[in-house]
C-alpha cells in the first residue's frame, strides 16, 4: 500500500476492486445510456444508467424482487438463475422501450465475460425484446439454458408465464 510522500493512492473504489475507471470512460465516451448487469448473492440487477457529471440517472431498473412481485416468478425459484437472468434483462428492455430508449451498451462491471454466464442471458433477453446493444452471438447462452432445462423440467413453463406477465405489463 502506498503511503510515502513520493508516491500515490489510487481512487478507493479502485484500491477496493468495484471500479475499473478505464473501462468505465470507454463506456462513458459513447453517449449511449450504459444497460448496467450485477449480480449478486441473492438475484440479478439490471438497469439502464445514463451519465450526468453530478452522479450517474438511472432511467430504468429491473430486479430478482420486481421479478416474484410483478411478472409471477416463482417466490421459491432462484432470482439469479440463468433463466431469472434472461427475463430480467427482457423486462428491462421492455421498460426501457416503453420509455423511449432504443439504444445502449452494456456494462458488465468487474465481472467475468464467460460465454453462456447469467450476465450475457439478461444482454439475450434485453436484445429478445428489441434494444439494440452491440454484442456477439457466441457469448448469449443457448436456448435449453434459457429455458431452465438444465435445472428442471418444469422451469420452462415457469419461465412462459412469466415472458407472458411481462409481455402484459
Amino acid at each position: 500500500m502506498a503511503h510515502g510522500k513520493n508516491q500515490r493512492l489510487r481512487f478507493k473504489r479502485r484500491r477496493v476492486g468495484e471500479t475499473d475507471y478505464r473501462r468505465r470512460m470507454k463506456l462513458l465516451r459513447g453517449d449511449k445510456p450504459r444497460a448496467v448487469v450485477r449480480v449478486s448473492n441473492t438475484q440479478t440487477i439490471c438497469q439502464l444508467v445514463e451519465f450526468n457529471p453530478e452522479g450517474d440517472f438511472v432511467l430504468a431498473s429491473v430486479s430478482g424482487k420486481n421479478l416474484v412481485d410483478k411478472y409471477s416468478w416463482p417466490n421459491d425459484a432462484s432470482r439469479k438463475s440463468v433463466p431469472a437472468s434472461y427475463l430480467i434483462g427482457y423486462a428491462l428492455a421492455k421498460n426501457a422501450m416503453s420509455a423511449g430508449y432504443e439504444s445502449a451498451v452494456l456494462d458488465i462491471g468487474l465481472s467475468a465475460s464467460t460465454t453462456g454466464s447469467r450476465v450475457f442471458a439478461a444482454l439475450r433477453g434485453m436484445v429478445d425484446a428489441g434494444l439494440e446493444i452491440p454484442h456477439g452471438d457466441q457469448v448469449l447462452p443457448d436456448d435449453d439454458r434459457i429455458h431452465g432445462a438444465h435445472i428442471d423440467a418444469s422451469m420452462s413453463d415457469k419461465v412462459k408465464k412469466s415472458l407472458k406477465a411481462i409481455e402484459e405489463a
